[in-house]
């Protein structure tokens, strides 16, 4: 497997394209803008791009997902479908965040402990709620690698203020749905730089072991 971030939108938002080597397909994670950046690195690592994954529905992170699955003839994948409440509204978000958003229906809408394939690689799904209620991450085990939204930053976690967000269950996401995969697991946020589970859980303010006795 390899991985690249594209960061997209004026929200910088870590769009990741991933790959499996052995067959040079791929998929774009969460593309909510910049299309032709998109397609441009896709092309510049030789990606042929099988589908779109969506970790949640808000609109730096799926917003133009429906546009580049036409382009593309692709399916989506993602997110739960408790995000269909925030896929529905992408269109009045627009003016609210200055993107480009449509909604779109997606191919396959995900589920705690489900797989998604993406070449000959396989991609467990984790239903992680909090930030958004339909909010799913991606772990690819035999690299010990994850791509978790806007769960978890480095140093932060995701907001809870938007509507059908929680903090507590939030929390309980990232310590019941992400820790047990392993502190040597590098991940990529949905903004800013990576990390690994274990750094977050020995410095984060906010899930650090030391906060939970």
């Amino acid at each position: 497997m390899r991985a690249a971030v594209v960061p997209v939108t004026p929200f910088q938002q870590n769009c990741t394209l991933l790959w499996c080597t052995k067959t040079m397909h791929g998929a774009f994670v969460d593309p909510g803008g910049d299309l032709d950046k998109l397609k441009a690195a896709a092309a510049h690592h030789g990606v042929t791009i099988e589908k779109l994954l969506v970790t949640h529905g808000h609109i730096d992170h799926c917003g133009q997902a429906g546009i580049l699955a036409g382009e593309l003839g692709v399916p989506i994948e993602g997110p739960q479908e408790e995000d269909r409440y925030w896929i529905a509204r992408l269109n009045d978000d627009r003016a609210s965040f200055g993107l480009t958003g449509e909604p779109f229906e997606p191919d396959r809408w995900l589920h705690d402990g489900d797989e998604v394939t993406v070449g000959e690689l396989t991609l467990k799904v984790r239903h992680t709620p909090g930030h958004t209620p339909g909010h799913v991450v991606f772990f690819h085990e035999p690299s010990r690698f994850a791509i978790v939204g806007d769960v978890l930053f480095r140093g932060s976690i995701g907001r809870t203020d938007f509507p059908l967000g929680d903090h507590d269950t939030l929390i309980a996401s990232i310590i019941e749905r992400l820790w047990p995969m392993g502190d040597d697991v590098a991940f990529v946020p949905g903004h800013g730089p990576t990390s690994t589970f274990g750094n977050e859980r020995a410095t984060n303010p906010f899930v650090a072991d030391s906060r939970f006795g």
